[in-house]
């Protein structure tokens, strides 16, 4: 029997540290960190919600993070 993949380690770090910063300052800072991909999204946007460990994902208003999560 194949063993059970272990799944990557996610960067220790908090996705509320995003919030309020330039979308592209942030998106910068998050692939220093190591979060790989980074996915910018307009309010609203439709997504599917499949959780992708090492992603992180912002909702961008006015240029601004206003929400960050992982996933």
């Amino acid at each position: 029997m194949a063993p059970i993949p272990t799944p990557p380690a996610e960067p220790q770090d908090s996705p509320d540290a995003y919030v309020g910063l330039d979308s592209d300052a942030a998106e910068r800072l998050a692939r220093e960190r190591g979060w790989s991909p980074v996915r910018s999204l307009p309010p609203g946007a439709i997504i599917t919600m499949e959780y992708r460990v090492g992603r992180l994902n912002f909702e961008v208003k006015n240029g601004r993070v206003a929400r960050a999560w992982k996933g």
